[in-house]
């Protein structure tokens, strides 16, 4: 078995999966095997429609056992090279609309946060759209203070794109990097590395809760605002999907659904 997720990690490399992905990939395939036992290098479609359907028995959500479907399939297309098509559909997953906080619901947190890393890592999260494992990795030489614009590289699907930079917070920035390498994480952790995803996501989960706000929300709620306020102030989709570094513009199009001035201009009949 060891043989085959050696050859998985490797295909994966060699087509730029995230380290993330490639654990996840992992997992998924080790599970399948472990449950198949023997006769790994052949691929039986009702074994494996037998498989998805003792995830769902077992009450995994549509996305754990599209995952699951996913790696399995791109284990058999890139490991065992099997050319034939896999009749397994992937599960719906439910339409949820993102949890989005307000504009004064951003400003609450902030001002709860005393640490000024701290605070300035939500600040810029939010006001670029960034996800968690973007503001950790970010660098000194990825902020370009002249033209307030951030350069995420390696995002999501290895893709680099360039985000906003709000003028406000040039003086923050300043003073936080002020003697850093060019190489240095702009919030790097007290004993100089980069900082862990669970520390930021607790620094906003701490907030949150101090600022006494009951919405379900996480860090990637950051990112959600942003793109419903831009979208709110008038900025083409267009350019929110840019900023959020989405494939396809459907993606970016739900946060139409979250925002609807007409919609909110409405008055109950419950006066």
């Amino acid at each position: 078995m060891d043989v085959y997720l050696k050859k998985l990690e490797d295909e994966l490399r060699l087509r730029g999966y995230s380290p993330k992905t490639i654990d996840s990939y992992r997992a998924c395939v080790t599970s399948y095997l472990k449950t198949k036992q023997k006769d790994f290098e052949i691929v039986d479609v009702e074994f494996i429609k037998q498989y998805i359907l003792s995830k769902i028995d077992s009450g995994a959500s549509s996305q754990t056992t599209n995952q699951h479907l996913q790696a399995i399939n791109f284990f058999c297309w890139n490991v065992l090279k099997f050319r034939r098509k896999i009749d397994v559909r992937f599960a719906k997953t439910p339409s949820k609309l993102p949890i989005v906080l307000s504009r004064a619901e951003i400003d609450k947190i902030l001002s709860v946060i005393s640490n000024e890393k701290h605070n300035l890592m939500i600040a810029l999260a939010y006001s670029g759209g960034l996800r968690v494992s973007e503001i950790i990795n970010l660098k000194v030489k990825d902020i370009c203070l002249a033209e307030l614009t951030i350069h995420i590289k390696d995002a999501k699907w290895n893709k680099d794109r360039i985000t906003l930079l709000p003028e406000k917070l040039i003086g923050n920035i300043e003073k936080l990097t002020a003697g850093k390498n060019l190489n240095n994480y702009v919030f790097a952790s007290e004993r100089g590395g980069r900082l862990a995803e669970r520390t930021a996501q607790k620094v906003f989960e701490q907030a949150l809760k101090k600022a006494g706000i009951k919405k379900e929300a996480t860090f990637h709620s950051l990112r959600h605002s942003f793109a419903t306020h831009l979208l709110e102030n008038g900025v083409d989709v267009r350019y929110v999907q840019e900023l959020l570094g989405h494939a396809n513009i459907r993606t970016t199009q739900i946060y139409t659904k979250v925002m609807n001035p007409a919609l909110r201009k409405i008055k109950s009949p419950l006066e």
